[in-house]
């Protein structure tokens, strides 16, 4: 018989198929297995487990819904197009780590959240920036990427950390943490934060297209693989359960911090920072395999000055509403790590080259500076 004479074509329907790209992802990202902790982290809440096993079952279940986010922010972006997706996929990619902290901020956990600001700035620009330049140069040997981009970050950069540095310098002589001076120049220096990170989305929204590559093109042009609903009801049923573990694990650190001697500047420094932006990290170093040096600069900078620019002060006019204000006043080692962490990534990208042994150095003063804070011990 021929083999034309049975061919059948099927109609698959369009919502099945979305369905079916949403189970594909779930099999083929092992990050998704962590999810069990969801259910695990409330039985341990529940069932007297004790307060470590609730911190570490809610932790890393906050990392396959953060990966997650990311998926519904993908899909979301090509609707919306190159610009305005690449702003959504910046904002929403902060989304778990800015959950955590307005839950530790109404919990009052102040010292918690500065930590952990500083925490996401240097986690970007140091371990995830270094670990791209170490997998993508030893993958493809010597990357380069857009120097003069490059030196743009790099006086933002500048600009953000002064934002920060300034503030904590001058408060000692304007009066205590707390005072009316003191909220009152926090408030100030958000407000200019914020204008100049709008006047920058701005700015960058009326730049001309610049040309793509045929390979750019072919990969800007492409479906979507969740519909705009699907791709939403993810994003919210994500965000509720990461809002829903971070409640667990806030309520656990003071135990966790009395029991075993962490210092809570340590937690946010160093452990939230990497928990709520894995999945992130994890984009950031896979572009960098296939070679794609300009967009994994451009994820793991531009994540970092939209902490400084725009998170920082937004979350200090959140925490006049929650009843804890927060001020922008960081203490002596954080503008140490962020002055270190800027001056070392600014020396590197200088040159728009990069290769492993530089990703090294700078994953080196990442873990510097985490095994000294965590040696700290609470004040």
């Amino acid at each position: 018989m021929g083999g034309n004479c049975c061919r059948i074509r099927v109609n698959i329907p369009k919502g099945v198929e979305q369905m079916e790209s949403v189970s594909k992802y779930i099999k083929s990202n092992p990050l998704i297995l962590l999810a069990m902790g969801i259910p695990l982290a409330f039985v341990a809440r529940y069932s007297g487990w004790g307060s470590l096993w609730v911190f570490i079952l809610s932790t890393l279940s906050i990392i396959p819904m953060a990966s997650l986010i990311g998926k519904a922010t993908e899909s979301l972006a090509v609707y919306t197009g190159p610009k305005i997706g690449g702003l959504l996929n910046a904002t929403l990619g902060n989304a778990a780590e800015l959950i955590i902290t307005l839950v530790a901020i109404k919990a009052g956990y102040l010292d918690l959240v500065k930590a952990s600001i500083t925490g996401s700035i240097i986690g970007n620009i140091l371990l995830v920036l270094g670990a791209a330049m170490i997998v993508g140069g030893v993958k493809n040997g010597t990357q380069r990427f857009n120097q003069k981009q490059a030196g743009h970050h790099a006086v933002l950069m500048t600009l953000a950390v002064l934002a920060l540095v300034i503030p904590s310098f001058f408060s000692h002589s304007i009066g205590e943490e707390g005072s009316i001076e003191v909220e009152i120049l926090s408030l100030g220096v958000a407000i200019i934060m914020i204008l100049l990170y709008g006047l920058g989305l701005f700015y960058s929204l009326k730049l001309p297209e610049l040309p793509v590559t045929k390979s750019e093109e072919e990969g800007q042009h492409h479906e979507p693989e969740l519909s705009r609903n699907l791709a939403i009801l993810l994003l919210v049923i994500s965000t509720l359960a990461v809002v829903f573990m971070s409640e667990l694990l806030v309520g656990a650190i003071e135990d966790v911090v009395v029991q075993f001697g962490i210092s809570e500047f340590f937690l946010g420094i160093i452990l939230i920072p990497v928990v709520g932006n894995a999945a992130e990290h994890f984009v950031a170093v896979q572009v960098a395999a296939r070679n794609k040096m300009d967009l994994s600069v451009e994820i793991a900078i531009s994540s970092s000055l939209q902490i400084a620019l725009f998170v920082a002060p937004v979350l200090v006019f959140i925490s006049l509403l929650l009843g804890h204000p927060l001020t922008l006043i960081f203490n002596t080692f954080e503008l140490m790590a962020l002055g270190a962490g800027v001056l070392v990534t600014i020396m590197v990208s200088s040159d728009g080259e990069s290769n492993w042994m530089e990703g090294t150095t700078m994953v080196a003063v990442y873990c510097i500076l985490a095994l000294a804070f965590f040696l700290m011990r609470a004040a």
